[in-house]
């Protein structure tokens, strides 16, 4: 989906391809839960009494070239005065810990986003009766890491969106949820008079 949102955006896509299970890039590795040992009531097996050494591993790895490359993209975009909104692209689960979450989107923010206000809105104006959550099925809060360390930081606007996994995971689905979004992200630029 992302992929098919940069072709059709004209858009820079800086994939994070690793599991969150492996280490989460949308938490401060700091955290202790960032290498989770459970998730949704499983036991992950190979987070079990984890080295200082394999988790370092694991952030020199995977979380700090991701973040590199994101704040190598921003910088060169600021260096060319182009403008720039951030928009953070992450898959939910359908049912988590037995709720089956009714939410088809989720638009995460932490205060106030401007586009983040005009794409929740422009969502809940499409057909079929989309069911897109306002800080559902998570909020924005200290624990998310990408949004507030590249965007807020810097004074940029954003969005962060969740997309439930099942709408997702085939070819068919990823092309239709990347029409739309493809339809509803630059008209909330208009939108959010950005």
């Amino acid at each position: 989906m992302g992929e098919r949102l940069s072709v059709a955006l004209d858009a820079t896509f800086i994939a994070q391809r690793f599991s969150r299970l492996v280490i989460d890039c949308n938490r401060d590795p700091a955290r202790a839960d960032s290498i989770p040992g459970m998730s949704d009531g499983t036991i992950v097996p190979a987070n079990q009494a984890l080295a200082a050494a394999e988790r370092e591993a694991r952030i020199s790895q995977v979380f700090a070239p991701y973040h590199a490359r994101i704040t190598e993209e921003l910088d060169a975009r600021a260096a060319r005065e182009q403008s720039t909104i951030v928009v953070a692209l992450h898959s939910f689960t359908p049912t988590m810990q037995g709720f089956a979450r009714p939410w088809r989107f989720g638009v995460l923010h932490l205060g106030a986003s401007n586009y983040s206000n005009a794409v929740l809105a422009r969502l809940r104006t499409e057909p079929d009766e989309l069911q897109v959550g306002d800080n559902e099925p998570y909020r924005m809060d200290d624990v998310d890491f990408t949004v507030p360390h590249h965007a807020i930081a810097r004074g940029l606007d954003y969005l962060e969106l969740e997309v439930r996994q099942d709408l997702i995971a085939d070819a068919a689905g990823q092309e239709s949820v990347a029409d739309l979004l493809t339809r509803v992200l630059p008209a909330a630029l208009e939108d959010g008079m950005i």
